[in-house]
């Protein structure tokens, strides 16, 4: 019978290992899995924000901010981050007024900007850290996909200023 218990403790101790190792993987695609959903969601933002400051730009600010958004709304991927900064550098140049409905539109973009910006930055830092353990990278969990690539842009968020009534 001794014999016995180390046989079960064996298979106890594969069963518990391998239902981790089972749940460490999962947890490594879960997490790329949300990464790439946020980032097509910080996709989405980013052209709602860009498409809201070229109709701004079109009635009220003229051609550099209707080309920064331009220029944001055709960027390649590798250029992205520059165009949306430049885009941000623009927007905060002219004076908004939260009253004025495209104004606004440009404002509660921004907001909605920031805040997927951030899930995004979470997301992506979460599924780096679970797929740079040790044992994730030993046994190669994350293979398959791209290591999740952090959007780094200046904060979009605006403010109104400070002698306009935000009612």
């Amino acid at each position: 019978m001794p014999g016995m218990r180390w046989v079960v403790g064996a298979i106890v101790v594969v069963g518990v290992l391998s239902a981790y190792l089972i749940w460490t993987a999962g947890r490594v695609q879960r997490l790329h899995a949300r990464a790439e959903l946020a980032a097509r969601a910080l996709e989405a933002h980013l052209l709602r924000r860009a498409a809201a400051a070229a109709v701004l730009a079109e009635r009220r600010y003229g051609v550099e901010l209707y080309a920064a958004a331009r220029i944001a709304l055709d960027a390649r991927p590798d250029e992205r981050e520059a165009a949306e900064n430049d885009l941000t550098r623009q927007l905060r140049a002219v004076q908004l007024d939260p009253t004025d409905p495209d104004c606004e539109a440009v404002i509660a973009a921004s907001r909605r900007l920031a805040l997927a910006r951030q899930v995004h930055t979470d997301l992506v830092r979460d599924a780096r850290t679970a797929r740079g353990r040790p044992l994730v990278r030993l046994l190669r969990m994350g293979r398959g996909r791209e290591w999740p690539r952090y959007f780094d842009i200046d904060d979009p968020t605006l403010t109104a200023p400070a002698d306009v009534p935000t009612g």
